[in-house]
Protein backbone atom coordinates (compact mmCIF):
# COMPACT_ATOMS: atom_id res chain seq x y z
CA UNK A 1 0.00 0.00 0.00
CA UNK A 2 0.95 3.68 -0.97
CA UNK A 3 1.59 5.58 2.29
CA UNK A 4 2.49 9.48 3.03
CA UNK A 5 5.94 11.38 3.16
CA UNK A 6 5.05 12.11 6.45
CA UNK A 7 3.69 11.41 10.21
CA UNK A 8 1.51 14.31 11.01
CA UNK A 9 -0.20 16.27 8.78
CA UNK A 10 1.24 20.18 9.92
CA UNK A 11 0.74 22.20 7.05
CA UNK A 12 1.09 21.48 2.96
CA UNK A 13 4.26 23.02 3.07
CA UNK A 14 5.71 19.64 4.54
CA UNK A 15 4.16 17.45 1.78
CA UNK A 16 4.77 16.29 -1.63
CA UNK A 17 2.85 16.20 -4.83
CA UNK A 18 2.81 12.29 -4.23
CA UNK A 19 0.69 12.57 -0.82
CA UNK A 20 -1.83 15.03 -2.20
CA UNK A 21 -2.46 12.61 -5.18
CA UNK A 22 -2.74 9.88 -2.99
CA UNK A 23 -5.26 11.85 0.12
CA UNK A 24 -7.56 12.64 -3.53
CA UNK A 25 -7.39 8.93 -4.55
CA UNK A 26 -8.18 7.64 -0.85
CA UNK A 27 -10.97 10.79 -0.54
CA UNK A 28 -12.51 9.20 -3.78
CA UNK A 29 -12.73 5.84 -2.32
CA UNK A 30 -14.15 7.36 0.97
CA UNK A 31 -16.47 9.90 -1.07
CA UNK A 32 -18.52 6.58 -2.61
CA UNK A 33 -18.48 5.47 1.53
CA UNK A 34 -20.42 8.35 2.31
CA UNK A 35 -23.07 8.07 -0.23
CA UNK A 36 -23.87 4.81 0.60
CA UNK A 37 -26.76 3.76 3.01
CA UNK A 38 -24.30 2.33 5.62
CA UNK A 39 -21.78 5.09 5.90
CA UNK A 40 -19.67 3.61 8.71
CA UNK A 41 -16.19 1.40 7.92
CA UNK A 42 -14.50 -0.35 10.95
CA UNK A 43 -10.70 1.20 9.19
CA UNK A 44 -10.06 2.54 12.43
CA UNK A 45 -11.80 0.32 15.52
CA UNK A 46 -8.76 0.89 17.34
CA UNK A 47 -7.60 4.34 17.39
CA UNK A 48 -8.72 6.77 19.66
CA UNK A 49 -8.64 10.28 18.65
CA UNK A 50 -8.69 13.13 20.53
CA UNK A 51 -10.07 16.74 18.82
CA UNK A 52 -8.48 19.66 20.70
CA UNK A 53 -10.19 22.72 20.00
CA UNK A 54 -7.95 25.97 21.49
CA UNK A 55 -10.13 28.04 19.07
CA UNK A 56 -14.14 28.06 17.46
CA UNK A 57 -14.78 26.15 15.29
CA UNK A 58 -18.25 24.84 13.95
CA UNK A 59 -17.81 23.29 10.26
CA UNK A 60 -14.20 22.00 11.14
CA UNK A 61 -14.88 20.55 14.17
CA UNK A 62 -18.18 19.05 13.03
CA UNK A 63 -16.24 17.73 9.47
CA UNK A 64 -13.62 16.49 11.62
CA UNK A 65 -16.00 14.33 14.11
CA UNK A 66 -17.91 12.97 11.36
CA UNK A 67 -14.89 11.82 9.72
CA UNK A 68 -13.53 10.00 12.40
CA UNK A 69 -16.96 8.47 13.22
CA UNK A 70 -17.15 7.41 10.14
CA UNK A 71 -14.35 5.54 10.30
CA UNK A 72 -15.28 4.16 13.85
CA UNK A 73 -12.73 5.66 15.56
CA UNK A 74 -13.04 6.06 19.04
CA UNK A 75 -13.49 10.00 19.84
CA UNK A 76 -12.45 12.25 23.20
CA UNK A 77 -13.79 15.86 22.16
CA UNK A 78 -12.08 18.93 24.09
CA UNK A 79 -12.62 22.35 23.79
CA UNK A 80 -10.08 24.60 25.29
CA UNK A 81 -13.23 26.93 26.89
CA UNK A 82 -14.22 24.57 29.49
CA UNK A 83 -10.69 22.97 30.41
CA UNK A 84 -7.54 23.78 32.84
CA UNK A 85 -6.05 26.20 29.94
CA UNK A 86 -8.33 28.46 31.35
CA UNK A 87 -6.24 28.07 34.51
CA UNK A 88 -2.99 28.52 33.15
CA UNK A 89 -1.96 24.52 32.52
CA UNK A 90 0.23 24.22 29.32
CA UNK A 91 -0.55 23.02 25.95
CA UNK A 92 2.07 20.19 26.65
CA UNK A 93 0.78 19.49 30.11
CA UNK A 94 -3.31 19.43 28.57
CA UNK A 95 -2.21 17.37 25.73
CA UNK A 96 -0.13 14.81 27.67
CA UNK A 97 -2.96 14.54 30.36
CA UNK A 98 -4.83 13.40 27.60
CA UNK A 99 -2.34 11.26 25.90
CA UNK A 100 -2.04 9.09 29.24
CA UNK A 101 -5.46 8.15 28.41
CA UNK A 102 -3.94 6.08 25.71
CA UNK A 103 -4.71 8.32 22.51
CA UNK A 104 -3.49 7.65 19.04
CA UNK A 105 -4.04 11.10 17.45
CA UNK A 106 -4.73 14.47 17.97
CA UNK A 107 -6.25 16.99 15.65
CA UNK A 108 -5.92 20.43 17.02
CA UNK A 109 -6.91 24.11 16.34
CA UNK A 110 -4.94 26.77 18.19
CA UNK A 111 -4.94 30.28 17.66
CA UNK A 112 -0.78 30.63 17.63
CA UNK A 113 1.39 29.85 14.64
CA UNK A 114 3.39 26.49 14.71
CA UNK A 115 1.69 25.55 17.49
CA UNK A 116 1.03 21.86 16.02
CA UNK A 117 4.46 21.83 14.51
CA UNK A 118 5.91 22.83 18.48
CA UNK A 119 3.39 19.46 19.76
CA UNK A 120 4.65 16.99 16.95
CA UNK A 121 8.00 17.41 18.79
CA UNK A 122 6.86 17.42 22.11
CA UNK A 123 4.55 14.66 22.66
CA UNK A 124 4.18 11.25 21.47
CA UNK A 125 1.29 11.20 19.38
CA UNK A 126 0.37 11.72 15.28
CA UNK A 127 -0.57 15.54 15.19
CA UNK A 128 -2.77 16.94 12.61
CA UNK A 129 -3.31 20.24 12.31
CA UNK A 130 -6.93 21.65 12.03
CA UNK A 131 -5.37 25.53 11.66
CA UNK A 132 -2.99 27.28 13.98
CA UNK A 133 -3.19 31.14 14.00
CA UNK A 134 -2.93 32.78 10.64
CA UNK A 135 -0.18 30.05 9.53
CA UNK A 136 -2.19 27.14 8.00
CA UNK A 137 -5.02 24.71 7.46
CA UNK A 138 -3.83 22.38 5.29
CA UNK A 139 -7.24 20.02 5.14
CA UNK A 140 -9.29 22.87 3.73
CA UNK A 141 -7.27 23.52 1.16
CA UNK A 142 -6.72 19.66 0.46
CA UNK A 143 -10.73 19.81 0.43
CA UNK A 144 -10.60 22.91 -2.17
CA UNK A 145 -8.03 21.67 -4.74
CA UNK A 146 -9.81 18.42 -4.15
CA UNK A 147 -13.21 20.12 -5.09
CA UNK A 148 -11.56 22.17 -8.10
CA UNK A 149 -10.31 18.51 -9.27
CA UNK A 150 -13.70 17.18 -8.98
CA UNK A 151 -15.39 20.22 -11.21
CA UNK A 152 -12.63 20.09 -13.74
CA UNK A 153 -11.09 16.47 -14.09
CA UNK A 154 -7.58 18.21 -12.80
CA UNK A 155 -6.30 21.06 -11.20
CA UNK A 156 -3.05 21.54 -13.36
CA UNK A 157 -3.31 24.35 -15.78
CA UNK A 158 -6.33 26.11 -13.97
CA UNK A 159 -6.04 29.27 -13.22
CA UNK A 160 -7.61 30.03 -9.80
CA UNK A 161 -7.87 33.37 -7.96
CA UNK A 162 -7.49 33.88 -4.11
CA UNK A 163 -9.69 37.39 -3.59
CA UNK A 164 -9.75 39.09 0.27
CA UNK A 165 -8.55 39.20 3.28
CA UNK A 166 -5.34 37.38 2.22
CA UNK A 167 -2.89 38.94 5.11
CA UNK A 168 -5.13 37.36 7.98
CA UNK A 169 -5.81 33.95 6.26
CA UNK A 170 -4.40 30.51 6.69
CA UNK A 171 -6.75 29.08 4.05
CA UNK A 172 -4.74 31.22 1.17
CA UNK A 173 -1.54 30.24 2.41
CA UNK A 174 -2.83 26.43 2.42
CA UNK A 175 -4.08 26.97 -0.84
CA UNK A 176 -1.33 28.68 -2.50
CA UNK A 177 0.90 26.10 -1.57
CA UNK A 178 -1.36 23.07 -2.60
CA UNK A 179 -2.41 24.55 -6.14
CA UNK A 180 1.00 25.41 -7.05
CA UNK A 181 2.56 21.88 -6.34
CA UNK A 182 -0.89 20.69 -8.31
CA UNK A 183 0.15 22.84 -11.33
CA UNK A 184 -2.25 25.56 -11.13
CA UNK A 185 -1.78 29.33 -11.97
CA UNK A 186 -2.48 31.55 -8.94
CA UNK A 187 -3.31 34.89 -8.48
CA UNK A 188 -4.28 36.75 -5.23
CA UNK A 189 -6.75 39.94 -5.00
CA UNK A 190 -7.86 42.08 -2.57
CA UNK A 191 -7.06 45.51 -1.08
CA UNK A 192 -3.36 46.51 -0.98
CA UNK A 193 -3.63 46.20 2.82
CA UNK A 194 -4.95 43.06 3.11
CA UNK A 195 -2.04 41.49 1.11
CA UNK A 196 1.83 40.31 2.61
CA UNK A 197 4.46 42.26 1.38
CA UNK A 198 5.98 39.58 -0.51
CA UNK A 199 3.31 37.32 -1.10
CA UNK A 200 4.69 36.75 -5.21
CA UNK A 201 7.40 35.42 -3.50
CA UNK A 202 5.19 31.99 -2.71
CA UNK A 203 4.89 31.81 -6.49
CA UNK A 204 1.48 33.77 -6.59
CA UNK A 205 0.69 37.06 -9.29
CA UNK A 206 -1.39 40.01 -7.20
CA UNK A 207 -4.52 41.16 -9.47
CA UNK A 208 -5.55 44.58 -8.35
CA UNK A 209 -8.47 44.63 -10.18
CA UNK A 210 -11.56 42.32 -9.26
CA UNK A 211 -13.12 42.55 -12.77
CA UNK A 212 -10.18 41.91 -14.35
CA UNK A 213 -9.61 38.73 -12.04
CA UNK A 214 -12.87 37.44 -12.57
CA UNK A 215 -12.45 37.57 -16.47
CA UNK A 216 -8.97 35.57 -15.86
CA UNK A 217 -9.70 32.77 -14.03
CA UNK A 218 -11.75 29.20 -14.14
CA UNK A 219 -12.30 29.33 -10.08
CA UNK A 220 -12.35 32.23 -7.93
CA UNK A 221 -12.42 31.21 -3.93
CA UNK A 222 -13.74 33.89 -1.98
CA UNK A 223 -12.75 34.61 1.55
CA UNK A 224 -14.31 36.60 4.58
CA UNK A 225 -12.66 39.72 5.80
CA UNK A 226 -11.55 38.47 9.14
CA UNK A 227 -12.13 40.75 11.71
CA UNK A 228 -11.35 39.05 14.79
CA UNK A 229 -8.25 38.90 13.61
CA UNK A 230 -7.60 42.53 13.02
CA UNK A 231 -6.61 44.66 15.55
CA UNK A 232 -7.15 47.85 13.40
CA UNK A 233 -9.26 49.16 10.36
CA UNK A 234 -7.61 47.56 7.13
CA UNK A 235 -9.92 49.15 4.67
CA UNK A 236 -12.47 52.71 5.06
CA UNK A 237 -15.51 51.11 5.26
CA UNK A 238 -17.66 47.33 4.79
CA UNK A 239 -19.69 49.16 2.14
CA UNK A 240 -16.45 49.69 0.22
CA UNK A 241 -15.39 46.56 0.36
CA UNK A 242 -18.26 45.37 -0.79
CA UNK A 243 -18.32 47.60 -4.09
CA UNK A 244 -14.57 46.78 -4.61
CA UNK A 245 -14.28 43.15 -3.50
CA UNK A 246 -17.88 41.51 -3.13
CA UNK A 247 -19.07 39.22 -5.94
CA UNK A 248 -22.23 39.86 -7.02
CA UNK A 249 -24.91 38.47 -9.74
CA UNK A 250 -24.54 40.94 -11.81
CA UNK A 251 -20.83 41.03 -11.90
CA UNK A 252 -21.03 37.27 -12.50
CA UNK A 253 -23.36 37.87 -15.22
CA UNK A 254 -21.28 40.60 -16.84
CA UNK A 255 -18.19 37.81 -17.37
CA UNK A 256 -19.80 35.90 -20.19
CA UNK A 257 -18.22 33.02 -19.09
CA UNK A 258 -19.07 30.33 -16.31
CA UNK A 259 -16.53 30.63 -13.43
CA UNK A 260 -16.83 28.07 -10.25
CA UNK A 261 -16.62 30.16 -6.70
CA UNK A 262 -15.86 28.43 -3.57
CA UNK A 263 -15.79 29.75 0.15
CA UNK A 264 -14.30 28.28 3.12
CA UNK A 265 -16.41 29.39 4.90
CA UNK A 266 -18.17 30.66 7.19
CA UNK A 267 -19.85 33.28 4.38
CA UNK A 268 -20.73 36.64 5.65
CA UNK A 269 -23.62 36.97 3.15
CA UNK A 270 -23.80 40.59 1.23
CA UNK A 271 -20.27 41.55 2.01
CA UNK A 272 -17.64 39.58 0.41
CA UNK A 273 -20.66 37.45 -1.61
CA UNK A 274 -24.16 37.97 -2.32
CA UNK A 275 -26.80 35.55 -1.34
CA UNK A 276 -27.88 34.81 -4.73
CA UNK A 277 -24.42 34.27 -5.72
CA UNK A 278 -23.59 31.53 -2.61
CA UNK A 279 -27.25 29.96 -3.71
CA UNK A 280 -26.07 29.71 -7.96
CA UNK A 281 -25.58 26.91 -9.49
CA UNK A 282 -21.59 28.17 -10.10
CA UNK A 283 -21.00 27.51 -6.19
CA UNK A 284 -19.62 24.41 -5.09
CA UNK A 285 -19.88 25.35 -1.35
CA UNK A 286 -22.04 22.38 -0.49
CA UNK A 287 -19.82 20.16 -2.42
CA UNK A 288 -16.72 21.49 -0.35
CA UNK A 289 -18.55 21.00 2.77
CA UNK A 290 -19.41 17.15 1.56
CA UNK A 291 -16.12 16.60 0.40
CA UNK A 292 -14.20 17.88 3.48
CA UNK A 293 -15.53 14.66 5.58
CA UNK A 294 -14.13 12.47 2.58
CA UNK A 295 -10.76 14.79 2.47
CA UNK A 296 -10.39 14.44 6.60
CA UNK A 297 -11.33 10.59 6.53
CA UNK A 298 -8.64 10.26 4.05
CA UNK A 299 -5.95 12.01 5.87
CA UNK A 300 -6.73 10.49 8.65
CA UNK A 301 -6.85 6.97 7.58
CA UNK A 302 -3.76 7.27 5.73
CA UNK A 303 -1.74 8.54 8.89
CA UNK A 304 -3.53 6.12 11.27
CA UNK A 305 -1.87 3.48 8.70
CA UNK A 306 1.15 4.49 9.83
CA UNK A 307 0.30 4.42 13.17
CA UNK A 308 -0.72 0.67 13.21
CA UNK A 309 2.05 -1.00 11.13
CA UNK A 310 3.14 -4.08 12.71
CA UNK A 311 6.15 -3.78 14.13
CA UNK A 312 9.33 -5.26 12.12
Amino acid sequence: MKELSVDHLLGIKYLKEEDLHLIFETADHFKEVINRPIKKVPSLRDVTIANLFFENSTRTKLSFELAEKRLSADIINFSAAQSSVKKGETLIDTVNNILAMKVDMVVMRHPNPGAAEFLSKNVNACIVNAGDGTHEHPTQALLDAYSIREKFGEVAGKRIVIVGDILHSRVALSNIFALNMLGAEVKVCGPKSLLPKHIESLGVKVEPDFKKALRWCDAVNMLRVQNERMDKSYFPSIREYTQLYGLTLPLLKSLRKEIIILHPGPMNRGVEISSDVADSEQAIILDQVENGVAIRMAVIYLLAAKLIKPEA
